[in-house]
């Protein structure tokens, strides 16, 4: 046999053995053993039943038994819910519309094993079931307090220069509490409607209130400054140690004073003080007082003490009354809707107290008040015939204490705009 031959022999065998052991070898798994016992744990996984929750909310007009029934909830469950929220001094004929109730349930499709009802923006009602039956815990959210300075220029009101300064830290509606709170505190100085003039400017310094989800409230605004016109005015809140916290200028005397500035409530002015066209009539005549523009039923406020001289109909002034106060002062409101109740000749009536409405009766194209001021029987200017000096000064034995707070918080109120650390009393 030739070499080559020979030496072709050892390559067939070695083939043949491979086909052989190619045919007869088990085919390899499709996943490697490291991919099974991962499946194998996934499936052990989906086997464990997965928390469900959902968020249901309160209809109008709906009981809350209908909402948990809407949600899945057996009669028989929803009725032990309602009596232990009942049991839990909540009471369920009077929830608002819209409320939150958060559900919770171990799987889809099972009844909930714990209900939050959200009562208000820091109030929740955790309800849990348990082998007993169904128990409620009241939960309080917490508030965080701080004290903020803002300021404004005014350009055209009040409004308008809080909600170009103070939106960062009162957002929406607390900007208006805001302005409201300093007009009720500026009340016996300040007709915020028709005093404020452009480019006057005000700073105040307002304990602030956050709660859960931003919501933000108002505090007590400790102190506060205008400039009208060039004239600064200033109210520091003193808490004496025989009385009720109150307001008092720089000087210690009391902001309280004999008269409001105004008959209603921080109001637009439609009309001031000198001659004007008579709407009505179409004629240039006096128009000695000042008009008042309030939507019709607005309550009207006696501006001081005073009794009732006359209350009944007055031909232009439509629906008139009259009071006549200490000093001697005679103050008229005319155009009104109606009169408060107990209002009638002779009638004693407090200062604030509500004595009639806004209406537009008499020779009124529209709801406002007109308001005049009488002094010795002639009709003044309302602003000049109201302006006081200030009212009770604050006892001398408490004077040292109250100008110490006094320069703290003006010193506080006098610094940058924005969160500040007022030192502690």
């Amino acid at each position: 046999m030739k070499p080559r031959g020979i030496r072709a022999i050892p390559y067939a065998v070695v083939a043949l053995l491979l086909v052989v052991a190619l045919r007869y070898t088990p085919e390899l798994p499709e996943h490697r053993p490291a991919e099974v016992l991962q499946q194998g744990n996934v499936s052990s996984a989906q086997a464990v039943p997965r928390p469900w929750s959902r968020t249901e909310r309160l209809n109008r007009g709906e009981t809350l038994i209908g909402l948990l029934k809407r949600a899945g909830v057996s009669d028989q469950a929803a009725a032990e819910v309602v009596r232990a929220a009942t049991a839990s001094a909540v009471n369920t004929r009077f929830l608002r519309e819209g409320m939150p109730v958060d559900m919770t349930a171990d799987s889809m499709g099972q009844s909930p094993r714990e209900l939050v009802f959200h009562l208000g923006i820091d109030r929740l009602l955790r309800m849990k079931k348990s082998a007993n039956g169904w128990e409620g815990n009241e939960e309080r959210l917490p508030w965080t307090t701080d004290t903020v300075v803002v300021g404004g220029t005014i350009h055209s009101n009040l409004y308008q220069a809080m909600d170009s300064s103070a939106a960062q830290y009162f957002p929406a509606h607390a900007k208006d509490e805001l302005a409201w709170a300093l007009a009720d505190i500026f009340d016996y100085k300040v007709d915020m409607s028709r005093d404020l003039q452009d480019g006057d400017h005000f700073r105040a310094l307002v304990e602030r209130a956050v709660g859960p989800e931003g919501i933000t409230k108002v505090g007590k605004v400790l102190a506060a400054t205008f400039s009208l016109s060039g004239s600064d005015m200033s109210a520091i809140r003193y808490e004496s140690e025989t009385d009720s916290p109150k307001y008092y200028d720089a000087t210690g005397k009391s902001l309280r004073a004999a008269f409001l500035r105004a008959p209603l409530e921080f109001r637009r002015i439609s009309s001031t003080f000198g001659s004007r066209f008579h709407p009505v009539l179409g004629i240039w005549r006096a128009h000695k007082g000042t008009d008042y523009a309030a939507s019709s039923g607005t309550p009207v406020r006696a501006i001081g003490d005073a009794v009732v001289v006359r209350a009944g109909w007055s031909n232009g002034y439509g629906n008139l009354l009259e009071l006549r106060h200490r000093n001697g002062y005679v103050t008229r409101y005319g155009h009104l809707r109606g009169f408060a109740k107990g209002i009638h000749s002779g009638a004693r009536v407090d200062i604030g107290q509500t004595i009639g409405f806004v209406g537009q009766t008499g020779l009124a194209t529209g709801a406002h008040l007109h308001f005049e001021v009488l002094v010795g029987g002639v009709q003044r200017e309302t602003r000049a015939a109201l302006k006081s000096t200030g009212g009770e000064p604050i006892a001398h034995g408490e004077l040292a204490v109250f100008e110490q707070r006094r320069e703290q918080l003006l010193a506080t109120l006098s610094g940058t705009a924005g969160v500040v650390r007022l030192a502690a009393r």
